[in-house]
């Protein structure tokens, strides 16, 4: 697994893109997406150093942006998602939205899971799509 992305609850995507910009060198900032599977907005900003932050905004953040609680969950991309999801559960997390083709990833799959470390999301590789 490699890290891949920090997720951050926003009550309003281009406020919170304009502060990021505010803080750190953005490269490039995708178009915004409503996924519904996730039933949620989403916009992902690379930084500079290729390092990157997903912007997710909606009904499934928002009682954590009332608390102020904008970080959301951290990804890992892998080559094998069920192994993944497996190695995960045997360290006790627990599946909390079982694999799904996600929008903002050209329909690669993606899986939460709760963790003592919060939540994770475990993004497949292009190569293990195929």
């Amino acid at each position: 697994m490699r890290f891949h992305h920090t997720g951050i609850a926003a009550g309003d995507l281009e406020a919170l893109t304009a502060y990021v910009q505010a803080l750190f060198p953005v490269h490039t900032i995708s178009q915004t997406v409503f996924d519904q599977k996730q039933n949620a907005y989403l916009r992902m900003l690379t930084l500079e150093d290729g390092s990157r932050i997903e912007l997710i905004s909606g009904p499934v953040v928002e009682k954590l942006v009332k608390k102020r609680q904008f970080l959301y969950h951290t990804c890992y991309e892998t080559d094998h998602l069920k192994e993944a999801m497996e190695s995960f559960e045997k360290k006790g997390a627990m599946v909390i939205s079982e694999p799904k083709e996600a929008i903002l990833f050209g329909m690669r799959r993606v899986a939460f899971l709760m963790t003592e470390l919060g939540l994770i999301e475990l993004l497949e590789t292009e190569a293990s799509k195929a």
